[in-house]
Order: structure tokens, then sequence, then C-alpha cells
């Protein structure tokens, strides 16, 4: 039977009909991931001219050239303060009269209700975008997928992620997201993270704050997601695996097949802060992910959720969303997501996939 569940970080609900797998076009397909031209590709060695210049670089092991580089996004989302285009009542505001409704046609106020006017300027709220859009390239290599890389380069690349938050440390959020594919955004099949800097606290993640604060409150001070993980861990029907960092399991309220967290076996509120990445959990997950998906990682989406400003309690995670599903009315129109997949039967398969690659050797 399906059922309601509801996100104990975020309160979303999701229905969970694993049933509806077996639909006619409900299998899932992944397509091979298309090949880079390492000559015209601008995120690889070499080709650095084709990129803004670069604002971090870290330097290979080897002294050979760069591990990890960091450039501003040449179509940033976000514009710098200084560059911002000023309001009509001055920089920043939050719009003025023009952005009233205007008069329909003739017809006077006293006969159509569309052409009278109260002045709510506040409905058409507008203000710069201001903030920092950067791209942080995770590998000279020419591949699609932080999965192909090596475990140590996935590390650096994490760690150069961390870097660039601490450098945007007086944002009210900084938002690091890896799209990997065209179906989950990428215009650029090279892997490559994403940092947004933003002035304000996103929506979601204010929630999220104010559920942490309220389950602190009500425990005394304990933890929400600490005491989530531990929870998990002591189930274990959505554990897929745990190292001396961190823990990978796929969340109750799964939204979608095959979601996964990583989440500190120690709470840090900020992934800025010192303490473990959680790198190799990750690069772990993506290879269980194309081993139980007949050999390829699909299309996804990655991000890290830290603590935005101003939160006395909170605690970092990495959220990864394959997209093998399309998003439609109900979870559009509605904000209610219909999963597929059970998240207790997708740890089980990445359980088993790694129990295959064990007596199989790699791919």
């Amino acid at each position: 039977m399906p059922e309601l569940r509801i996100d104990p970080l975020s309160g979303l609900r999701t229905i969970v009909a694993g049933d509806r797998a077996g639909r006619p076009g409900g299998d899932f397909r992944v397509q091979p991931h298309p090949e880079i031209d390492a000559a015209t590709d601008p995120f690889c060695a070499g080709n650095e001219h084709l990129t803004p210049p670069e604002l971090y670089s870290r330097p290979s092991v080897d002294g050979g050239g760069w591990s990890v580089r960091v450039v501003p996004n040449l179509y940033p989302a976000l514009a710098a303060p200084e560059t911002g285009p000023p309001g009509p009542d001055g920089p920043g505001s939050a719009g003025s009269g023009s952005s009233r409704p205007g008069r329909l046609g003739s017809t006077s106020p006293g006969t159509d209700p569309l052409a009278a006017s109260h002045g709510e300027a506040d409905l058409f709220a507008a203000r710069p975008a201001i903030g920092a859009h950067e791209v942080i390239v995770n590998a000279p290599d020419a591949v699609p997928s932080l999965g192909l890389l090596e475990p140590d380069q996935v590390i650096a690349a994490m760690d150069v992620w961390r870097a660039r938050m601490r450098e945007h440390a007086g944002a009210s959020y900084v938002h690091v997201i890896v799209n990997e594919g065209r179906e989950a955004g990428a215009s650029l099949p090279h892997t490559h993270a994403q940092l947004y800097a933003l002035d304000f606290v996103p929506a979601a993640i204010a929630r999220e704050r104010e559920r942490f604060t309220a389950y602190g409150d009500r425990t005394q001070g304990r933890n929400l997601l600490e005491d989530l993980l531990q929870e998990e861990v002591r189930r274990s029907e959505r554990i897929v695996a745990i190292d001396e960092e961190a823990v990978a399991l796929c969340p109750f309220a799964s939204r979608v097949p095959f979601q996964l967290q990583i989440v500190p076996r120690r709470p840090r509120a900020s992934f800025a802060e010192d303490g473990p990445l959680g790198g190799r959990m990750l690069h772990e997950v993506l290879r269980r992910l194309a081993r139980a998906l007949d050999g390829t990682l699909p299309p996804l989406n990655l991000w890290v959720r830290s603590a935005p400003a101003g939160a006395e309690r909170f605690c970092w995670r990495i959220d990864l969303l394959p997209r093998l599903t399309n998003l439609a009315g109900l979870e559009m129109g509605a904000g209610v997501h219909l999963n597929v997949l059970a998240p207790e039967r997708a740890a089980l398969l990445l359980r088993e996939a790694a129990a295959v690659e064990r007596e199989q050797g790699p791919r």
C-alpha cells in the first residue's frame, strides 16, 4: 500500500508507491555519458584561456599543474554588490509605483475592479540579485562525474568547496551544488561544482533551521540530525554504508529513487568548519549507484546543506538526487513528491551492489 511520509528535516511530504515502478515506461533507463572533447572543453587543463581569470587554484600533488580550479561563472546568476543595477529609489530598493497595475482600457474604476489600484507596491517587490556565483572545476580530467575520479581527487575538490565557502563567510547563505548531466541542468559535461553566495536565507533552508531550533528547544539542546542518524543506524534498514567519517543512507521520505544523504558521524553545523568531509563516502556511494544501474551513473543533482547565518543549531549534510524519473504535476503543482522506489529497497540494492563488486571486482 502506498505510504505518505513526512521528512523530519524539512517537513515536506512524499508518497512512496513502489508498485508504480512496474507500470509501462516505469523502468529506470540511463544513457551513456557523452564524450568530452578535451580540445574544446574550457575546464580541461591547457584550456584555461577559455574561462574567465581564475579566482583560486590548488596545485596538483606532483606539481605539474592544478588539481582544482575556481573561476567566476561566465553567465552569473548574481551580480557583485558594486555592479548591481540601482533600483528606482536607489541601490537595493524594493521597487516603486512603476510596479503598480495600471488602468485597463477606458473603463472607469467604479465599474471595473481591475482598474482600481490601492498602491500595494510590495506585491511586486524586486531588488538586485546580489552575491557571488563561482564555478569550481573538480579536476582537470575530461570526465563527466565525480564518481569517475579517484577518491583522493573527490576529497581535494570538496576541500576546495569548503575553502570557497569560507571565502564567502559573510554571506547569509552559501549554497554549493553539483549538476551532472543535461537532464540535471549541467550546460557543460566536465565535472564541476557551483557556489552561490546569497545575501538572503532561502525559504527551504530557513524552514529547516526552524525545525532544528524547535527540536533543540523541545529536547533540551539535542541535535535533530544527530538523533535522526542514530535512529537510522539502530534500525539499519535504510543505511547504505558507514565509514570512519560519515554515514550514507536513503532518507525515510526520499523524494526520488535512490536519493542519498551523507551525514557526518559527529555533528557540525557548517560544512566550512574543520573536520571530515565525507569525500570517500561520496565516491563510494556514486560507485554503488552506478553498479546498481548496470554500470552507468545517471544524471544527478547534489548539494551541500550547511548552516545559514544565525543558526544556533544545525548539522551539515550532502543530499544527492539521481534524475531517474521526471517531476510531474503532483510535484510541481502540490509540492508532494511521488517516489516509485521505497528507500528501504533502494538501500538494499546499493548494499548488494557493494557485495557484487567485492565478488566480481570493479568494472
